[in-house]
């Protein structure tokens, strides 16, 4: 029996290893799962009733002696009941800054964090940064430190010559991480570039209704095996994403990983991840705006917009890069060793045994 488990007491409804092979995923839960995986510990989920294997409904255990709670740190006192010889950890996947609603949670908490000297991993520097901003606003950062682990991509993601359709953009992430701008931006380049089309998917959670637009295609929630065979034979993973910040970016990885590159903006981790400045294009003061103006507006509507904001330029760096890639100037890319599974369960490891 592992005196390790990862404690989730947040998540939509159960996960375990034949999830990630057979079903749409989340990148939060495919993390918890291949960590968990690679460390042989226990999983516990709130919501959890029936055994698989590691993965178990919540139940007293004096003989975990490491606990990971995932995402929110309100489970502690849960967690202190139901473990109570465990060292404690609180995994963060969301963005942290002083005054957000996140911090909020993690201030109520604060006693705890300082009684038990909780280690909070972050998924990146870009989102332990304002997890440590936030600690040193409740004056916790002496006892509670915040340390970095990246989160883990399969060893075997690798290219595998696959042909490329400079013609397809694909974008697989959670719908309210930018895609009504990236379905705007996506309008401004099918004008200029007729035969592109965009694939859309989704890891299964935040569902909605699907709007019509020329040249997209909309697959749904995919397992990620689907969903890696998609971008590997895209032009690039179209992701100008700045509505909601990525703490690490499993898309930005996973897209490197099997030799495509990334169009997306610097934002959250973007830059930290991907390392090429080439795929990363800056936010401008008028893109904030437009998307603060119509972030209530349905892709639908957006159209007479969007096509305003194009003729004013708002989209055209997006345009000249994708010509650029599909007249010969695509990125090469290829797996990065510091998100490879076998040293992200290294650093756990050595994470645990302190």
């Amino acid at each position: 029996m592992s005196s390790t488990l990862f404690f989730d007491p947040a998540c939509q409804q159960p996960y375990d290893t034949r999830t990630l092979r057979q079903q749409a995923m989340g990148g939060t839960e495919a993390s918890v799962t291949r960590v968990a995986d690679a460390l042989e510990a226990l999983v516990v989920q709130h919501n959890r009733t029936e055994v698989y294997g590691r993965y178990r409904p919540p139940e007293r255990n004096t003989g975990v002696t490491n606990v990971v709670i995932n995402r929110d740190s309100r489970a502690l006192p849960r967690v202190r009941d139901l473990y109570p010889n465990a060292r404690v950890h609180l995994w963060l996947h969301d963005q942290l800054n002083p005054g957000s609603k996140r911090a909020g949670w993690l201030a109520s908490t604060a006693d705890l964090l300082r009684k038990l000297q909780v280690t909070i991993v972050c998924v990146s520097d870009s989102q332990r940064r304002g997890v440590e901003a936030t600690l040193r606003g409740m004056r916790a950062a002496d006892l509670v430190r915040a340390c970095t682990i990246y989160n883990p991509i399969d060893d075997a993601l690798a290219p595998d010559g696959s042909p490329v359709d400079e013609s397809k953009l694909v974008f697989f992430s959670s719908p309210n991480k930018g895609l009504k701008f990236t379905l705007d931006a996506f309008r401004a380049l099918r004008r200029q570039m007729p035969d592109l089309r965009l694939v859309v998917g989704n890891p299964g959670y935040k569902v909605r209704k699907s709007s019509v637009i020329d040249g997209v295609e909309y697959l749904g929630p995919q397992p990620q095996e689907r969903i890696h065979a998609e971008v590997r034979t895209a032009l690039c993973t179209f992701f100008p994403n700045f509505v909601i910040p990525e703490t690490f970016g499993l898309v930005f990885a996973e897209s490197h990983a099997v030799g495509t590159p990334v169009l997306t903006h610097d934002c959250g981790a973007a830059a930290e991840v991907i390392g090429d400045p080439n795929q990363i294009l800056p936010v401008t003061l008028a893109q904030r705006i437009y998307e603060g103006a119509l972030s209530h507006v349905s892709p639908q509507w957006r159209s007479g917009p969007a096509s305003l904001a194009a003729s004013f330029g708002l989209f055209d760096s997006h345009v000249e890069r994708v010509r650029a890639w599909r007249s010969g100037e695509r990125p090469h890319t290829a797996p990065d060793p510091r998100f490879r599974l076998a040293a992200v369960a290294e650093r756990w490891r050595a994470l645990l045994a302190r």
